[in-house]
């Protein structure tokens, strides 16, 4: 709605994650690294943790697009399943044609294709979002897809996507085993307040394809200390505040503009505590 007052190409503050928005703050810039250093080295699995809004989907999704043509990937996001259930959405999503059948005959038909795969030199990654959400049953069965492996390599890697209750749940003593695999573990923690008005700037500048000043330093500093460097808080108190900008007819979202939208907030008893040392 307000793009074309501001004269922005594209939304800057889009909720839906973007790899073309992606913000190289040291902690996502890590992770990044630490996912395609694992999946070019056949590491097997990794693990990937973060609060709720912390950047891990754009991660993912910045990966996907730096994967080369020789790298496979089923994506799984619905995490409310029991193990057969994964294991028919991974050779669904590898577009691998199966015959229904037990478990043991869907990972050998798995099996057979990762075989043919590496014998292509083809890599096969398999990334499962919201994987807190899995139960320790279904990521029992999981680490049992990291025994497929040759001599030398494993035949598929397995990345882990979650918020820290996963973490939690890979430390239960039935997942001892699942635990001692995990060859690569990075936890995203929030943005810094000089990480946050970087990404601010970064996302209108995307946008906008210029330097344009569009919001004061003090606003931005409103915005680090309502959204404490969450990326999609951050998204959402921006948008609000672009929003009210247009509105009023305002070029510069100001300090006025950002304690309106915070006082409009569904956290806006801890917002204003926070805010009030810049208003």
């Amino acid at each position: 709605m307000y793009n074309q007052f501001y004269g922005f190409k594209e939304s800057p503050f889009n909720l839906t994650p973007n790899s073309r928005f992606f913000f190289s703050s040291q902690k996502h810039t890590e992770a990044l690294d630490s996912l395609v250093y694992a999946i070019n080295e056949r590491k097997g699995f990794v693990v990937i943790t973060g609060e709720i809004g912390s950047g891990k989907t754009t991660v993912c999704r910045t990966l996907l697009s730096r994967l080369d043509r020789h790298t496979h990937v089923a994506l799984i996001t619905n995490t409310h399943l029991n193990s057969k259930d994964l294991l028919m959405m991974v050779l669904e999503d590898l577009e691998i044609e199966f015959s229904n059948g037990s478990k043991a005959k869907l990972l050998s038909q798995l099996n057979s294709y990762l075989i043919d795969q590496i014998k292509q030199d083809n890599n096969v990654v398999l990334i499962i979002d919201e994987a807190q959400n899995l139960k320790p049953a279904v990521l029992e069965e999981i680490r049992m897809l990291s025994n497929l492996e040759t001599e030398t390599e494993k035949l598929i890697q397995i990345i882990l996507l979650g918020q820290p209750e996963l973490k939690q749940k890979l430390a239960l003593t039935r997942l001892e085993q699942l635990r001692q695999r995990v060859a690569v573990y990075f936890h995203l923690s929030p943005l810094t307040e000089g990480e946050t008005i970087e990404y601010v700037l970064h996302r209108l500048k995307i946008a906008s394809g210029t330097d344009h000043e569009y919001i004061t330093m003090e606003a931005l500093q409103m915005v680090y200390a309502f959204s404490k460097g969450v990326p999609r808080l951050i998204n959402q108190i921006c948008d609000n505040a672009f929003l009210t900008g247009y509105v009023s007819e305002s070029p510069l979202i100001d300090q006025r503009i950002l304690r309106e939208v915070i006082e409009e907030s569904p956290m806006e008893k801890f917002a204003l505590k926070k805010t009030r040392e810049y208003v």
